[in-house]
């Protein structure tokens, strides 16, 4: 614990008295500091000046980002016949109808990410209970609920990422592992906020992005420059 203690007393020296900087800077500076030994995980936060107890100021919606996430996402499909097979071929991990939902019902949930046909939702509507605080409910807004399966699936599998506000007005994301490049990684912090830039809502008052900070999984935090992030 004490070579732990180092670790973490080290990467708070390195961070002090540094922020609202640029995000290559930023980038650079969670990347020499990450040591655990696990590839760790380019988290970013975003503080909107939105409450999303109103429905007019709710964020939410889906990045391909261009260098992918680092991370192997499981998707489960509700379909049947020709769309089901068609999921399988796109590489769907779980395929199924009334099995997959009895499977979910049982508290087994052994995937990241759930595509549905817009068939399927009456199904899939009885699990709103359980899929909807884990972000996993199937929605046409995020392009979950389609006929193009293939499509879903392959983007899911690609790296596509998506975003809801919470209650507090905070967006999170798992934008990139810390192996990634410098570049690839600044490539995707830009792509993710300029997403959730163009999704604000109508009902957004006064200033809309008023924080945006990147750390690692383990790592402290450090604030970005609003100007260096969204590119403006």
């Amino acid at each position: 614990m004490a070579k732990l203690g180092k670790r973490t007393k080290a990467a708070r020296e390195a961070f002090a008295g540094k922020e609202n900087i640029t995000v290559e800077d930023a980038v650079a500076l969670i990347k020499a500091n990450a040591q655990a030994k696990f590839d760790e995980t380019l988290e970013i936060a975003m503080n909107l000046g939105v409450d999303p107890r109103h429905a007019d100021q709710m964020v939410r919606g889906v990045v391909a980002l261009p260098n992918g996430t680092g991370k192997t996402v499981r998707v489960a499909v509700f379909a049947r016949g020709a769309k089901a097979d068609e999921a399988k071929e796109a590489g769907a991990d779980i395929v199924g109808a009334e099995d997959l939902m009895e499977t979910i019902q049982g508290g087994k949930i052994e995937f990241d990410r759930c595509i549905a046909t817009p068939d399927m939702m009456p199904l899939v509507g009885r699990l709103g209970k359980v899929l909807g605080p884990r972000n996993l409910m199937p929605n046409p807004k995020v392009g979950t609920v389609t006929m193009d399966v293939k499509a879903a699936v392959e983007a899911a599998k690609g790296g596509e990422v998506q975003f809801k506000v919470e209650k507090a007005g905070v967006i999170h994301g798992g934008i990139g592992k810390v192996s990634f490049t410098e570049e690839q990684l600044a490539q995707n912090v830009r792509a993710f906020v300029e997403a959730v830039t163009k999704a604000k809502p109508a009902g957004a008052k006064g200033t809309y992005l008023k924080k945006v900070s990147l750390s690692s999984t383990m790592g402290p935090g450090v604030s970005l420059d609003l100007t260096s992030a969204t590119g403006n």
